[in-house]
């Protein structure tokens, strides 16, 4: 069985930052491994170590900047990986879910996976559609959100448990091949040994341009503007009282009194 996983380079950011124009500015911007991506990582290479897979491979969409960040996936067990990028995405402010699944189904299309894990979304631009839409494109059967997979896989179905709103969760069964949404919490990420991240240097990272899997420029076109970036304006009703607690206890005595709290 062949698993593959997509991972992305997301954008970190310091607590203290500035805005230029549309976009945080780069001196406050650091980069990491989505964080559902880490999951998803880990949840394929454990399916691996049960003997369920013979295969781990992990798909990017970025410039050549965010390979250090993607093989943090090949230092923690994933075989090899392909980044999928082209001079026509350099000018791109915001890949849209559209644009994702077309270039994503076309790697799956050429891979053709068993089992195809996500992140439930990116942790930069909180989309949390890319999984489903692209179970939709490929005419798989999906798993959104997903907290619990068994690894046994039996008869090829993945026996799955998924968060819904609420608090609810739903157990459902899934055929292979199938899309999953891995959620945080489904297992634990194992930090990269060192021997791992020394393999993981010489191991297969495969670009393709768009015209390599048969993507035509136009199937990428932006849907989406970003206009404005501002930091939200945020309204805190807390008092604080400098002093000792002596100094500081009438004084929060008279404002329990004056909310109405009495004992």
């Amino acid at each position: 069985m062949k698993i593959l996983v997509t991972v992305k380079e997301v954008a970190t950011v310091e607590d203290e930052f500035e805005i230029e124009g549309t976009e945080i500015a780069s001196q406050y911007l650091g980069a990491d491994l989505n964080e559902w991506d880490d999951y998803a990582v880990e949840e394929a290479v454990q399916l691996q170590e049960a003997g369920l897979a013979d295969e781990v491979v992990t798909v990017t969409i970025g410039p050549e900047e965010c390979e250090q960040t993607i093989r943090q996936a090949l230092a923690k067990g994933a075989d090899r990986a392909v980044r999928v990028w082209d001079d026509a995405l350099e000018g791109v402010d915001l890949l849209d879910v559209n644009a994702k699944t077309e270039i994503l189904s076309a790697v799956v299309e050429a891979e053709d996976p068993d089992l195809v894990l996500t992140g439930v979304q990116a942790g930069d631009d909180s989309f949390g559609a890319t999984g489903v839409s692209l179970a939709e494109e490929i005419g798989a059967q999906w798993g959104a959100v997903v907290n619990s997979l068994e690894h046994d896989l039996e008869d090829g179905v993945a026996s799955v448990r998924r968060e819904l709103e609420g608090g609810v969760e739903e157990l459902t069964e899934i055929d292979l091949p199938a899309v999953l949404t891995i959620q945080t919490g489904i297992n634990e990420p194992r930090y990269a040994s060192l021997r791992g991240i020394r393999q993981a240097q010489r191991k297969e990272l495969d670009v393709q341009a768009l015209a390599d899997i048969g993507i035509d420029e136009s199937a990428i076109e932006a849907q989406l503007e970003l206009t404005e970036m501002y930091e939200p304006e945020s309204e805190s009703d807390a008092t604080i009282w400098e002093g000792s607690a002596d100094e500081t206890a009438s004084e929060l005595g008279d404002l329990l009194r004056e909310k109405g709290v009495t004992q």
